[in-house]
């Protein structure tokens, strides 16, 4: 069987190990080829007969809907979400309007469009986080992203107006501890991973207690990591049925990952990614991975059995 590893044509040096190493996992079972989401494309994605999915460019609010768009036109299957769910959950506003209506805990919010003003009746408690509505990896987040009062959310917003051009995201700021959920699978056979723990303790006196873009990117030796996290266990028997079923009301497939923090024994989804980077020995989920004892290459091929298993190609993915 020929597998095509879809990517993006432009590739940082964290994009590029993960390219190489799912090849390498995949290798010694499959024929794999490379295949870079360019002009070329369609005529040899046409070739293989499934894809692994990693491409997360192609656009600002649209990014990760082409391939999975262009995929289910031509008939390929292919690993991860539908265009329909990445869209959903690109989109924080209403990624958090669909967990609110079902009754699943995220932070309180409200969205300034651009041109439009913060309300002077705004029905939030300081402090509160400003985000871009539709940006992913922490961009937009730094440590003025957090506000204290009326005149500092103000100039939040405007920075995401003015160097996003897109719509801001108004949160309530959750003080607590900051977890990651992976989970695996399909319908009622979902597996949850080992809650991960974001530690920010040993950050560099004054930096941002959480995700920022620049804690992410450039401090990130300075983060700790718990897995499992120090949680609870009533709360994380929560945190994970009520993962599963924000796995379901959203149509995510395959695997997926959720930002979430904890303050007083509550929980609160923060943001929901359908397409996680798969890289070795940085990104969370493989963290997640690695404690439920899986070895990296076990886990790429797991999730491409799933993945076939959804399609009626295999009866079971092990």
């Amino acid at each position: 069987m020929r597998i095509g590893i879809v990517c993006d044509k432009n590739l940082d040096e964290k994009k590029e190990k993960m390219i190489a190493s799912v090849a390498e996992a995949l290798t010694e079972l499959y024929d794999v080829v490379v295949i870079p989401f360019d002009e070329d494309f369609i005529k040899r994605v046409k070739e293989v007969d499934f894809v692994f999915n990693l491409s997360t460019d192609g656009g600002k609010d649209t990014r990760q809907l082409h391939v999975p768009a262009l995929l289910d036109l031509l008939g390929v299957p292919y690993t991860s979400s539908s265009a329909f769910t990445h869209a959903l959950c690109l989109d924080k506003r209403v990624t958090k309007i669909i967990l609110a209506y079902h009754n699943l805990p995220t932070p309180r919010f409200f969205v300034v469009d651009v041109g439009e003003s913060v309300p002077e009746n705004l029905s939030l408690d300081y402090p509160v986080i400003v985000k871009p509505v539709r940006e992913g990896s922490s961009a937009g987040l730094r440590k003025e992203s957090v506000a204290q009062d009326p005149s500092h959310l103000e100039e939040a917003v405007r920075y995401v107006h003015e160097v996003f051009e897109e719509p801001a995201l108004i949160e309530e700021f959750i003080e607590g501890m900051e977890v990651s959920l992976g989970i695996i699978g399909n319908d009622e056979d979902l597996e949850v991973l080992p809650l991960l723990e974001i530690d920010f303790s040993n950050l560099p006196e004054g930096v941002e207690r959480f995700y920022s873009h620049r804690v992410k990117h450039e401090l990130d030796e300075h983060l700790k990591y718990h897995c499992p996290a120090r949680v609870p266990e009533k709360i994380e028997k929560k945190i994970k049925e009520a993962g599963k079923k924000v796995f379901k009301v959203l149509g995510l497939r395959d695997y997926a990952r959720m930002d979430i923090r904890i303050r007083d024994d509550r929980f609160f989804f923060l943001e929901i990614n359908s397409l996680p980077l798969l890289v070795p020995s940085f990104s969370d989920i493989i963290k997640m991975a690695e404690t439920a004892g899986y070895s990296y290459e076990e886990f790429i091929l797991r999730l491409l059995r799933i993945a076939m298993r959804r399609y009626g190609m295999i009866e079971e993915e092990v």
